[in-house]
């Protein structure tokens, strides 16, 4: 099964649009996993249980296990979720960007090293770093479109042709990137006008939207914006207000962050149709 069929399934049996954002901040973790030697893994394995009927994917975020040297940790959960959800997208917030050579390699490290199904890349090199991806054929390639932080408008907002970077992108992505009909785009919640630009410009195809929870992005606007025909197309993503929604020293945190995951997807849920 790849990266989409994964994805439309878990849509469906979860009833979900909900990503769950994996960003193990140890400063924030309950007071008897601060200093395990394996509270990486232990605090994502625990809110992977507490959450994976509820999502639609996860999303681990690499910069959070690798500057800790805790890649070996991050295999761990990746491995946890291939192993006991095989049925949920497993997606690597990598935002890789670079030339062919070394594309290749980044994605050996994404799809070969942690078993991902997809990876989130950075288009601004072109189609030759991003091709590279493409030969995995079974996987996701998820391409920065509209981003959710405010500073994504120095680049995205510039005039191309008489529109606007970010919607350029969306259309090279569709049109001529996306030969093996695995590609998604990532478009923020916090700008629900642009995300509806961008559902009108690809049609179906996945988008995985950050940006609810901590970020402050509107659920009822989001997906009204970015829904499809069908209710689906999105993977909604929030991590910190999941991850942390419990105070600190409390070691009921999973059963904090499912609660609030249920919420969110229900919350979510309410607009779908």
């Amino acid at each position: 099964m790849n990266f989409i069929d994964k994805l439309n399934a878990a849509w469906r049996s979860n009833d979900s649009l909900l990503c769950v954002g994996l960003d193990p901040d140890i400063e924030r973790f309950p007071a008897h996993l601060r200093d395990h030697p394996e509270g990486i893994a232990e605090f994502c394995k625990a809110i992977i249980d507490a959450t994976a009927d509820l999502a639609c994917s996860f999303k681990p975020q690499i910069a959070y296990f690798a500057a800790l040297g805790a890649e070996d940790q991050l295999q761990t959960v990746c491995d946890y979720l291939k192993q006991r959800y095989p049925h949920i997208p497993l997606i690597l917030d990598a935002k890789r960007g670079d030339i062919g050579a070394t594309a290749r390699q980044y994605a050996r490290e994404a799809f070969d090293r942690y078993g991902a199904d997809a990876v989130t890349v950075n288009p601004y090199m072109g189609f030759d770093s991003v091709e590279p991806y493409m030969a995995w054929a079974d996987r996701g390639v998820i391409v920065l479109c509209r981003t959710s932080n405010a500073g994504g408008s120095d680049l995205q907002f510039l005039d191309v042709g008489g529109r606007p970077l970010y919607q350029h992108v969306a259309q090279l992505v569709a049109e001529k990137w996306n030969r093996n009909g695995q590609c998604a785009l990532v478009v923020g919640a916090t700008f629900p006008e642009e995300l509806a630009q961008v559902r009108a410009i690809v049609g179906d195809m996945p988008l995985l939207v950050p940006g609810i929870g901590a970020q402050g992005g509107d659920i009822a606007a989001t997906v009204r914006s970015g829904r499809t025909v069908n209710g689906a197309g999105m993977m909604i993503n929030s991590s910190r207000a999941i991850l942390y929604a419990q105070p600190q020293g409390d070691e009921d945190f999973a059963a904090a962050a499912r609660r609030v995951a249920m919420e969110t997807r229900d919350a979510i849920n309410q607009h779908r149709a």
